[in-house]
């Protein structure tokens, strides 16, 4: 079973996204978009993104690509 279940997973807005990484938040709904980064709509249509992955992205690791079915 995994340390973080999804329900258990802090999101961050795309603004405290954009903080961390010191670009405009314009820039990561785009990095999601084109697929860098994945991101998970509220039932309002907005855009969070899971502080799990946008960690990883920040350190340097790489993210598997999500491939369409």
């Amino acid at each position: 079973m995994s340390a973080h279940s999804p329900e258990s997973e802090t999101l961050l807005t795309p603004s405290e996204v954009a903080t961390l990484f010191r670009v405009d938040p314009k820039t990561v709904t785009r990095w999601a978009k084109s697929g860098k980064l994945s991101s998970i709509r509220t039932l309002g249509g907005h855009r969070r993104y899971r502080e799990s992955e946008v960690r990883d992205l920040l350190n340097g690791v790489p993210q598997p690509r999500q491939t369409a079915s």
